[in-house]
């Protein structure tokens, strides 16, 4: 199989799976087997293309012009590889999820279920290779549009409700601000294409690159960079598996991926870094970073808590890219890998003491490890990546993203990433402490009627057998998949890292 037919069908098997999975919805075990096919596939073919990219190639297929000199197209640099192997791999796991999450807790419409999770991540694909602007920006919005009817899947007047907003913040700041940001940089710059070193320099002085940057940057709004973030805490009313891929590793690494894009190859580091106008938002992303921590910290819903917090850890993204030090880039570059394992095990994690404990609010967690050992064990250790300690692959984001502060000669942020971490320990640990060491509550509270809980079918604790009790066992296969997989990223981390070290040094 040739690189180029590798990238065409990488982005056109989810697709495939997507109207293959309702022509097997009859037949539930045939459904899912599709599903559970398309993402082996789909990661499959994108082993096929990393050869050609980490031996330093850019593979590119044109698919057709759309106007003279402005085509759309793949391109596979390395970055993209990254986002493509990271979202690939974690389908899988959570495919695998799925199918234990989804029977255990009797959800309805699980067939539109995963034929729209199959669209997102073809789109997901064609962002991660998209050779040009309007290739991202067309796939940045079929992701969009393919993930509403799953963030609105209860159909409930709640989840209607956050389904507006997602949509209204997503496409109002992608058509508002991101596709003024592209049309203004055609007309100045005659190319819309990735191109090393970028393309603005010499075509932009400070104050248009400035204003362009600022559209760029909040005009992704998937990156959810405060004031634009309301919409990541409104979806959670999706279930689980939606939080957990699509709100931790798809749809919102789709929008820092694209931020460090448009830095690396529209602006260029070294342009960006001599004219000064990112510095600014280096101080917005740190505000972001510690505001978003101190609202986990009050959060009792677990999945409004884990919202916020990919909230925080998001902005390391962008701050690392607004840094415009190759060290900075790196530090965010590995971050989109090491997070995603993280924060996808958190979710599987609070989706699992959901449909075994129906247990929501952490308040109710007292002495939940005792009953769920296997699951609240794993939830220390994506704890442990997302704080950045050994041995989990966090640390080196972190740790680079830390040199990239010092590169630039910026303490105050060294410092601010130092504080987040704090308050990481903070708002995490004492959920599987508590857990694990402290007694269940004689007289517990009754079951929350948080908004945010259209997940909870409020059994009474009482009514349910004592002794271990775990999730499906589909949910903790998934669950070690990707806690495994955050410990392996601490060990060998030199191919995301050699990956990053070629984008910032082609």
């Amino acid at each position: 199989m040739t690189v180029e037919l590798a990238i065409i069908l990488a982005v056109a098997v989810p697709f495939a799976g997507a109207v293959l999975i309702p022509l097997t919805g009859a037949t539930p075990n045939l459904r899912e087997t599709v599903t559970l096919v398309s993402a082996a596939l789909l990661f499959y073919l994108v082993t096929v293309i990393y050869p050609a990219v980490a031996g330093g190639g850019v593979p590119e297929v044109y698919l057709f012009e759309m106007l003279p000199g402005l085509s759309v197209f793949f391109l596979v640099e390395p970055l993209g590889l990254i986002f493509a192997g990271i979202a690939s791999f974690l389908w899988i796991a959570t495919s695998v999820y799925s199918i234990g999450y989804m029977r255990g807790h009797n959800e309805e419409n699980q067939t539109r279920f995963y034929a729209y999770f199959a669209i997102a991540l073809g789109a997901t694909m064609g962002v991660a290779f998209a050779g040009n602007m309007l290739t991202l920006f067309i796939f940045y919005e079929v992701l969009t549009i393919s993930t509403f009817p799953l963030v609105a899947h209860s159909g409930t007047d709640e989840a209607k409700r956050a389904g507006r907003v997602y949509m209204g913040i997503l496409l109002g700041t992608s058509i508002g601000l991101l596709l003024f940001a592209i049309i203004w940089t055609w007309t100045l710059t005659g190319t819309l294409d990735f191109t090393d070193g970028g393309i603005l320099a010499g075509e932009a002085d400070g104050l248009t690159a400035g204003i362009l940057l600022a559209l760029y940057t909040f005009g992704i709004g998937k990156a959810a960079l405060m004031p634009f973030h309301h919409w990541l805490p409104a979806a959670m009313v999706a279930p689980t598996p939606v939080s957990a891929l699509l709100h931790a590793v798809a749809v919102v690494k789709a929008g820092v991926f694209t931020v460090v894009k448009v830095v690396v190859y529209i602006f260029g580091i070294d342009f960006l870094f001599d004219i000064g106008v990112s510095e600014w938002l280096q101080y917005v992303a740190a505000a972001t970073i510690l505001i978003s921590s101190l609202v986990a910290m009050t959060k009792d819903n677990l999945k409004v808590r884990l919202a916020y917090s990919t909230v925080s850890q998001l902005s390391y993204i962008i701050l690392g890219a607004m840094l415009v030090t190759d060290l900075g880039v790196i530090g965010g570059g590995m971050h989109i890998a090491t997070h995603a394992f993280g924060k996808i095990t958190l979710f599987f994690c609070a989706g699992a003491f959901m449909v075994a404990a129906h247990k929501t609010e952490i308040s109710q967690m007292r002495g939940i490890g005792r009953a769920m050992p296997f699951t609240t064990l794993a939830f220390f250790i994506g704890s442990l990546s997302v704080i950045g300690l050994p041995p989990m692959g966090g640390l080196w984001s972190k740790w680079y993203l830390a040199l990239g502060t010092l590169e630039a000669g910026k303490l105050g942020l060294l410092g601010v990433l130092m504080v987040s971490s704090l308050l990481n320990i903070a708002y995490l640990l004492p959920i599987p402490f508590r857990g694990f060491f402290s007694g269940p509550e004689e007289n517990p509270p009754p079951e929350s009627s948080h908004e945010h809980d259209s997940e909870h079918d409020h059994t009474h604790d009482h009514d349910r057998p004592k002794g271990i009790k775990e999730a499906p066992v589909a949910c903790l296969i998934a669950i070690g998949i990707s806690a495994a997989g955050g410990l392996v990223l601490f060990f060998y981390p030199d191919p995301v890292y050699e990956l990053m070290r070629m984008v910032v040094a082609p």
